[in-house]
């Protein structure tokens, strides 16, 4: 664990961002990010335990489907994309099939498709509402859904129809608990 915060410390400077752990009796621990240069990451849980020994991060304002979809809100437009725990089981990613702006898209409903190395996964709305824009840089750098799950990486922007909607989905905490709940039956 010691060798674990040591190389957080570092990349953190090197990041130029600040690093602090908080002890937590389960075990999984959690890393708060903060910087000025980068959009915050809340807070993302670090899976130390994990085979690949990778960051899983969950963000703390986004909402979460269990089709592994995040969504964030500005105002009545909804910025979607898959989570870092999508991606990671995914593996590295080829193609994305983007939804054309102006479709009609309906919580639960697939819009699109993820593919990677390893499978082809269909991506499901979890708002209902109008596409207002895509992100058409996936189109020539899909591996930003890998490299930037929640910033660069994101796949689409609905206006959202119905905003009562988003209390169906989960919070970062639920997601959280709800990924380590799917990954323990594997």
């Amino acid at each position: 664990m010691a060798s674990r915060l040591l190389w957080a410390s570092r990349a953190a400077s090197y990041l130029r961002i600040s690093v602090s752990h908080r002890g937590f009796a389960s075990d999984t621990d959690l890393i708060i990010l903060k910087s000025e240069n980068l959009s915050p990451l809340k807070a993302c849980k670090y899976a130390g335990d994990d085979e690949d020994g990778k960051w899983h991060g969950v963000i703390k304002d986004l909402k979460y489907a269990e089709s592994h979809e995040w969504v964030k809100v500005d105002g009545n437009t909804a910025t979607v994309g898959i989570t870092d725990h999508a991606q990671d089981h995914l593996g590295d990613v080829v193609f994305v099939e983007l939804p054309e702006v102006g479709a009609t898209v309906s919580q639960g409903s697939g819009f699109g498709a993820v593919e990677s190395v390893k499978a082809t996964s269909d991506v499901y709305s979890p708002v209902s509402g109008n596409v207002v824009e895509v992100n058409e840089e996936l189109n020539n750098s899909p591996g930003l859904v890998n490299s930037s799950p929640y910033e660069k990486g994101w796949i689409m922007k609905v206006e959202v129809k119905d905003a009562r909607e988003l209390d169906t989905l989960k919070n970062s905490d639920d997601y959280g608990k709800f990924c380590d709940e799917e990954d323990a039956k594997h």
